[in-house]
């Protein structure tokens, strides 16, 4: 951000400074991919790798992975009587059934109906919840606790990098994979309870009470272990130590962010609170410290109207959630478009000649395409890249470009028209910068845009839809510029 826009104003004031939110947003783009995400995760014993990013790949579908989730995700504590009042007017989703050791889903969009973001929600007492996830969720949260008028009050505990005392309340552990179970077994010297997806309990390893939550980053076997701050390192040990004869690996920043692409999660949606009179005090109230301020944006799809980034919770697939059963921001302009057409959200496998000749042009003395960073190729934070028909036209957003070990495929996650959303379907999707690099900055080199030919597929990327892409085959071909 420039020191212009870097100061105390809010968000309201920046948009009166900048000629448009998109080209500022685009001029945060980082000087490289992989900053990204190893800078996101710079905690006490976190590495970007710990072997190396396509072993720990492999673990959560081969033997066990270990994420270490307790320094990048903001944690904002919502207490009192009103808390599950006002918690359940910012969810499209319904909290009924939410008992005490749960976790819910928390899913919030604005006024006008788009995804602002979501996290996970937990009841840990009837009258304190903690919202765990992406900071513009929690800043979103925080706001609408301190202004509505429910009795209820909020405590952050911020990101290891925003985070001035270099403490945090609780940690979180993923343990997952096809031997996590027979690990947990072990360290908690019993078989473990039945638990229910997002339902916990409670264990014990290595002397340390816990909770096991039924959770997983890649749809696989597992628990999220959590407790307090300071047993981390206790039960950390014990995980590492008695996992080796388990094939335990450790996963690092750069292999954990491409977890989203296997378990099919839209983790950091454009947010929609840069329009609107119904988001106008919150871009008021907002800071250089809020995530809505320090965003990058980067990807071949461009706009001059951010609102063209927005989508609603059907173009996610996450019509399912929306409930009409209680009154939450947004309700009223979700019922009015829930009969529209939407787009469907679907995994785009990447055509294998099309991704290598993209490389191969690094090795000619033109270099005239953007490279693609392995595994993880995004541009920015939130990478939106075009996708196309056949015929060349537009018909929806493709994010998250990467490659993972366990598909043997660079993939990206898609939202795209719902007519072109049959698998086996072949789409292209634009690569490269809007403008070839001149709306960064700088910060990535000229280049010239190209399609590279992707096939449809299922999402999440499953066992089933392994099996699914053995049939539906990768088409080879030259590329094609623009």
């Amino acid at each position: 951000m420039t020191s212009k826009t870097q100061g105390s104003e809010s968000l309201s004031e920046m948009l009166k400074q900048v000629p448009n939110i998109v080209d500022h947003l685009f001029r945060n783009s980082p000087k490289n991919a992989l900053t990204i995400y190893t800078q996101m995760m710079p905690g006490d014993g976190v590495r970007p790798e710990f072997t190396t990013w396509r072993d720990e790949q492999r673990s959560w579908r081969k033997s066990v992975a270990l994420h270490d989730q307790s320094f990048h995700m903001h944690s904002l504590h919502v207490r009192g009587p009103g808390a599950i009042d006002c918690l359940q007017f910012l969810s499209v989703n319904t909290f009924t059934n939410f008992k005490v050791g749960a976790a819910k889903q928390l899913l919030a969009c604005s006024p006008a109906g788009f995804v602002i973001g979501d996290a996970i929600l937990y009841r840990l007492e009837e009258e304190h919840f903690l919202v765990v996830g992406n900071p513009a969720t929690t800043d979103w949260v925080e706001f609408n606790v301190k202004t509505l008028n429910f009795d209820a009050n909020t405590e952050l505990d911020p990101m290891w990098a925003l985070n001035k005392d270099k403490k945090r309340v609780f940690f979180r552990y993923q343990v997952e994979g096809p031997n996590a179970w027979e690990l947990l077994e072990e360290l908690h010297g019993a078989a473990l309870p039945e638990i229910k997806f997002f339902k916990s309990a409670t264990l014990t390893i290595a002397g340390c009470t816990v909770q096991g939550m039924r959770h997983t980053m890649g749809g696989v076997p597992g628990l999220e272990i959590s407790g307090p701050w300071d047993d981390r390192k206790t039960v950390k040990r014990a995980l590492v130590e008695a996992g080796k004869k388990h094939n335990l690996r450790q996963i690092g920043s750069i292999a954990y962010f491409t977890t989203v692409i296997e378990s099919g999660w839209w983790a950091v949606p454009v947010s929609a609170v840069y329009t609107g009179e119904g988001t106008a005090a919150y871009r008021n109230s907002l800071s250089s410290r809020h995530a809505s301020m320090r965003m990058s944006l980067g990807g071949s799809f461009y706009s001059d109207n951010i609102e063209d980034y927005y989508l609603t919770p059907y173009d996610l697939n996450y019509g399912h959630l929306v409930k009409f059963d209680h009154d939450y921001i947004g309700r009223e302009a979700l019922e009015t478009i829930k009969d529209d057409p939407h787009r469907k959200k679907v995994t785009l496998v990447w055509n294998a000649d099309d991704v290598l000749s993209v490389m191969e042009n690094q090795f000619t003395e033109e270099q005239a395409t953007l490279p693609i960073t392995m595994p993880l190729a995004a541009t920015a934070r939130m990478h939106y890249d075009k996708v196309e028909d056949d015929k060349g036209n537009y018909i929806g957003l493709s994010i998250y470009p990467c490659y993972s070990s366990n598909e043997s495929a660079l993939m990206s996650l898609a939202s795209i028209d719902a007519k072109h959303a049959e698998y086996g379907k072949e789409v292209s999707v634009v690569w490269g910068e809007d403008g070839g690099g001149s709306r960064s900055a700088g910060n990535i080199e000229p280049h010239k845009q190209v399609r590279i030919r992707a096939t449809v597929a299922p999402c999440p990327i499953s066992k089933e839809a392994q099996s699914y892409r053995s049939k539906i085959g990768v088409h080879r071909g030259s590329l094609e510029e623009f």
